[in-house]
Formats: C-alpha cells, sequence, structure tokens
C-alpha cells in the first residue's frame, strides 16, 4: 500500500479536497444544496474505486450515499461515515479558508498535514476507506463483499437515519460495521475504541418579565432571567462534580479495579495534557482520573448561554429571557430519553417561581460497547500493530455517535472504531487538520484489516 499511496497520492489530494470544498454544514438550511453536492460527489468516488453500484438515497432530512461491491464472499464488512461537517465559526480563529483545503505544516510540531473543515472529521477517514477499498480491489486482494452508508446529518445526531436503516436492513446486513470517525488516545500508543458515551443534548429557556426592562428602575425588585438561569445551572453540581439531578447515576455500572486499570494502561500524561490546554489544574468528578472521567463516566457540561444585550457598549437593561444549552455524556445502560426526562423533571422542580423555564430537548442518542475478544477487533489489532509497531491499546471514546447504537440494535451488527485522529486535530473547532503521517497510515492499517478479519 505504501507504494501505491506515493504513486498516487497527488491523485488522492485532489480528490479529497474536492470533497473538503463543498461546505456540507447540515446545522444550517442555508447549506442544503451542498448536502446534495457532497452526497453527488462521493457517489462519483465510490464508482472510481470499483464499486458495484452506488447512488444518493433519499431521507427525511439530508440524503444518504449507500454504495456496495459485491465478491460472492461469506464476509460482508459495512462502512460507516459521514459526510457533514460542524459550522467553521468563529471564521475570524481560522489560519486558513475553512473551505479551502491546504497542504501545510503545523507549526508546532512542523509535520505535514491537511488543513480545512471536514479534514478529519468525517471526510479524510471517510476517504481513507475508499482509497483502501480501490487498493484492494485493482491489486487482487479483495476477499470481502463491502457496502457503505455514508450519511449527512451526524453532526445534528442522525435524526433521519435510524428510520432508513430500519426500512432496508436487509440491503445493509453484513458481519461488521467499520468506522473511522474517533480520534486515537495519544500520539504514542495507537489504541481502539471499542465503546463510545451516548449524548442527551437540550436547550433551556428562562423567562421573567414581559419585556427587556430598565435596570435602574426594575434591578432589584424584579427576577433576572440571567441570574436566575446561572443559579439553577450551578446547583447541577455538588462540590465533589458530581451531577446532583436525582436518578441521574442509577444505571451507572461501576467498573471493576481490573477494568479501570485496563483502561488505564493507556499511556496518558497529566503534565502534556494542561500543557496542550493551557490551563493549570483539571477539574472533574473526585475519585477519578482524567482518562476516566472522559470515558466511563457521565458528566453535564453547559455549550452556551445567551441573553440581554452583548453589544458594544452599555446598555442598561433587565433582560425578558436567557438561554442556555446543555449537553450531557452519559456511559452505556444510560438511556438518552430516560436522562433528558430527568432532565426536565428536575428543572422544573427547582424552578423559582419568579420565572419560568422551558427545557427544548435536540440531540440525543445511547453509548454501546464492544467486545474485545471479537474476530473482527482482534483483525483491527493486529493491523494496526503492523503498521504502528505496537499493539494498540482498547479504549473507550468520551465522544458519541449516536447512530451507531441504533445500527448495532436495528441490524444486530458489532461497529469496530478504528479511528486516525489526534487531539491536536481540533476537530469541531478553528484551524481543523489531519497528519498525513495518519492518514497514510490509517489506509495501510484498513488494507491489513482487510486482510486479517
Amino acid at each position: 500500500m505504501k507504494t501505491y499511496i506515493q504513486a498516487n497520492k497527488e491523485r488522492f489530494f485532489e480528490e479529497l479536497f474536492s470533497l473538503l470544498r463543498i461546505p456540507s454544514v447540515s446545522a444550517q438550511a442555508e447549506h442544503k444544496e451542498d448536502m446534495y453536492r457532497c452526497a453527488a460527489r462521493l457517489v462519483e468516488l465510490l464508482k472510481e474505486a470499483g464499486a458495484d453500484e452506488a447512488a444518493v438515497c433519499e431521507t427525511a432530512g439530508h440524503p444518504v450515499v449507500y454504495g456496495s461491491k459485491d465478491m460472492g464472499a461469506e464476509k460482508t464488512v459495512l462502512v460507516y461515515g459521514h459526510y457533514d461537517v460542524q459550522p467553521p465559526e468563529p471564521l475570524e480563529k481560522w489560519r486558513t479558508d475553512p473551505f479551502e483545503p491546504v497542504l501545510a505544516k503545523d507549526p508546532a510540531t512542523g509535520e505535514d498535514a491537511i488543513w480545512a473543515r471536514g479534514a478529519n472529521d468525517d471526510k479524510g477517514q471517510l476517504f481513507m476507506h475508499l482509497k483502501a477499498f480501490e487498493f484492494l480491489l485493482k491489486t487482487g486482494q479483495l476477499r470481502h463483499n463491502v457496502k457503505f452508508i455514508f450519511e449527512g446529518e451526524e453532526e445534528i445526531g442522525s435524526p433521519s437515519l435510524p428510520a432508513w436503516v430500519k426500512e432496508h436492513k436487509d440491503l445493509l446486513k453484513a458481519d461488521v460495521i467499520l468506522v473511522s470517525d474517533t480520534t486515537m488516545i495519544s500520539e504514542k500508543v495507537p489504541s481502539i475504541n471499542c465503546g463510545m458515551r451516548g449524548l442527551a443534548y437540550l436547550e433551556v429557556k428562562v423567562t421573567g418579565p414581559n419585556k427587556d426592562l430598565h435596570s435602574g428602575h426594575y434591578g432589584g425588585a424584579v427576577a433576572n432571567p440571567i441570574n436566575e438561569l446561572c443559579a439553577l445551572i450551578a446547583s447541577l453540581h455538588d462540590e465533589d462534580g458530581r451531577v446532583t439531578i436525582p436518578g441521574f447515576y442509577d444505571d451507572v455500572v461501576e467498573l471493576s479495579a481490573d477494568d479501570r486499570a485496563l483502561l488505564n494502561r493507556a499511556p496518558f500524561d497529566l503534565e502534556e495534557y494542561r500543557k496542550f490546554l493551557d490551563i493549570k489544574e483539571v477539574k472533574g468528578e473526585k475519585g477519578y482520573n482524567t482518562l476516566e472521567r472522559t470515558a466511563i463516566r457521565p458528566c453535564l457540561d453547559v455549550c452556551g448561554i445567551w441573553g440581554g444585550y452583548t453589544g458594544a457598549g452599555a446598555k442598561t437593561v433587565l433582560p425578558s429571557v436567557a438561554y442556555a444549552k446543555v449537553s450531557m455524556r452519559l456511559v452505556p445502560r444510560q438511556e438518552s430519553a430516560k436522562i433528558t426526562k430527568l432532565f426536565q423533571e428536575h428543572l422544573q422542580r427547582i424552578a423559582p417561581p419568579c420565572v419560568k423555564v422551558e427545557v427544548t430537548p435536540f440531540e440525543g442518542g445511547d453509548g454501546f460497547l464492544i467486545p474485545i475478544s471479537s474476530h473482527a477487533y482482534q483483525a483491527a489489532s493486529r493491523a494496526m500493530a503492523e503498521v504502528y509497531g505496537t499493539e494498540p491499546v482498547p479504549a473507550r471514546g468520551g465522544g458519541s455517535i449516536a447512530i451507531l447504537a441504533d445500527m448495532q440494535k436495528i441490524l444486530g451488527t458489532d461497529p469496530l472504531l478504528m479511528g486516525f485522529g489526534l487531539e491536536r486535530d481540533t476537530i469541531h473547532s478553528p484551524n481543523e487538520s489531519f497528519l498525513l503521517r495518519q492518514f497514510f497510515a490509517g489506509m495501510e492499517s484498513l488494507v491489513l484489516f482487510y486482510k486479517y478479519y
């Protein structure tokens, strides 16, 4: 594969950049046409790589891209990825145009990388599968049936895909769902995610008076929705960093000492972590270290808060309304719908009578675990060990890919997460990038997975 990469890398860049230039932002209605353009481009690339069939498929929301290659084999690999991306804002933080991809060196390390929104999450990692498939097919080494499903709504919680998967359950039948949409724990040692957290995402609206009021005439006499919202948010954690919502931890499974020791095999340098984030200290639930807090423990965070006047200069008003967006990352067995309901009930229960509180659910999805004893996991481990020169560590991802838990339940097939991103890639943030060495190592590892699976 190394020789094939060197001979074709300029073409690879041109093809990947054609995807990265399309602003397929699923969260913004003005990009609906771009979603179809990106889906159509993926169909072209699938056909050029050698798929028997490839098509843009309608859903209730953004389209799905489906493709397949029937080799008449016993085993079938279903490759999942997503072509939608996060909004690029704040634009002023980007060193380059987020939708004009460039090859440039990392200012910190001098390593070559691809810079663009979606370079890693998930167009770059999705693209690795296309090229691994192309190589195996052209060199006569493909010995599995391969199916592809690329969705356009992962970044908004995949609202339309579960229904589409149920409707096409027979079409999607496979032995493993192969995914590259995650990061490794460390640059020093590769890892394979054997589980991910779920998600419950909500918006809180706190309403006070029926209009904005003069802060001099009414301040101190009428409840300020921003103040009340801040008090509500502050009450959601206790002094030990635990979420105070009754019932929140009821379904959380406490890992054994042996399982915690296995998780902590992963190399982790706390000082390096703090330096990378430019923070003096970490903070989280008492009794757990940083790796555990982001993998095996649930959490609650405010992702946005606003209200009142935020423009230039002063405007002395007491606002009528304040808002917050709240994200709760959940561990396996915590059900997103149940946690959402507990949150709604708790806020209504503790809301003071001086304001009205409304909670609107947005995204949601459950977490999942896969056995590291499976043949697919062992094949992936052997492949990555051969490429990286060291055995990968089994890890749990702190993020969420809600649709994978749904697909696991609907299809009865376990997902396998061979992700090649790194924390330095700053996915979802300005200056997203993907190191070339990881981009190429990913292709090599995927080729070997098919060899050993």
